[in-house]
């Protein structure tokens, strides 16, 4: 089951999960300091309550056996291409096809319905670039964005035509 987070109050346990996943995966790719600097940034109750509010992403949570078990976040760029800026799977759910059945539920989603192209960023150390590859994502360009307090994101742009 997939469910779409909207309200302030909903988000407290959607945080919890993120941070559960963000330490877990990107503390050995980047480091702690960068990663808690990057939760309170983009991750916290108040920054994904102000994306939803006035960047117009749209957050949804993915459940396994009655739990949270991931979640994935999207907004579109207008003219035929959607932004997929968040999409994690708590460790202990991961390999149990979750991380298809989000790509699906956002290409079937209204906000995909005139897109014709998914587009996202990656660590280039990241293990999931292969997974993304798997999901027919391909690798775009590279890019080094500064993200402030001496932190840059090393990322590759990847994108996958869906229609």
């Amino acid at each position: 089951m997939i469910r779409e987070y909207r309200k302030k109050y909903e988000l407290e346990t959607l945080t919890e999960l993120i941070r559960e996943i963000w330490r877990e995966h990107y503390t050995p790719i980047i480091g702690e300091k960068q990663v808690e600097y990057m939760l309170e940034k983009y991750q916290s109750v108040e920054a994904v309550s102000r994306q939803i509010a006035e960047e117009d992403y749209r957050y949804f949570g993915v459940f396994c056996d009655g739990e949270l078990a991931g979640y994935y976040a999207a907004k579109s760029l207008g003219d035929d291409c959607m932004f997929l800026s968040k999409f994690y799977v708590a460790a202990r759910f991961r390999g149990r096809g979750l991380g298809k059945e989000m790509l699906q539920h956002l290409i079937d989603d209204s906000l995909a319905q005139e897109a014709r192209i998914i587009r996202l960023t990656v660590n280039k150390h990241n293990s999931t670039v292969e997974v993304y590859r798997r999901l027919g994502f391909a690798i775009t360009e590279e890019i080094v964005t500064d993200i402030g307090n001496g932190f840059v994101m090393d990322d590759y742009v990847m994108e996958k035509t869906i229609a």
